[in-house]
């Protein structure tokens, strides 16, 4: 992975919120009835997830879990009106 793939990861996600296609999970992030509590929702089990996943020890679990895990809070910010430039910078920062 390079830093190009989070880029392009959020451009799509950015692109789905724009044109929201019928056929994409991201579109139903987006549009869901409950908001954006539906994707805080989806954050908090992807979180949980990672950390049974390392707790157990389980590498590949962990890998997809934690990639689970960063899709949906770039879908937040996305949400939230921030862009992947923000983190960077605030991970900059620290």
């Amino acid at each position: 992975m390079t830093d190009d793939t989070l880029r392009e990861l959020f451009d799509l996600i950015e692109s789905r919120k724009a044109e929201l296609p019928e056929d994409s999970y991201t579109t139903r992030l987006f549009t869901h009835e409950k908001g954006k509590n539906y994707v805080l929702e989806k954050l908090g089990e992807e979180t949980t997830e990672t950390i049974l996943a390392a707790k157990d020890d389980d590498g590949e679990e962990l890998a997809a879990e934690s990639a689970d895990l960063v899709y949906h809070l770039l879908v937040l910010l996305s949400m939230q009106e921030l862009d992947l430039d923000d983190l960077l910078e605030e991970l900059e920062r620290r």
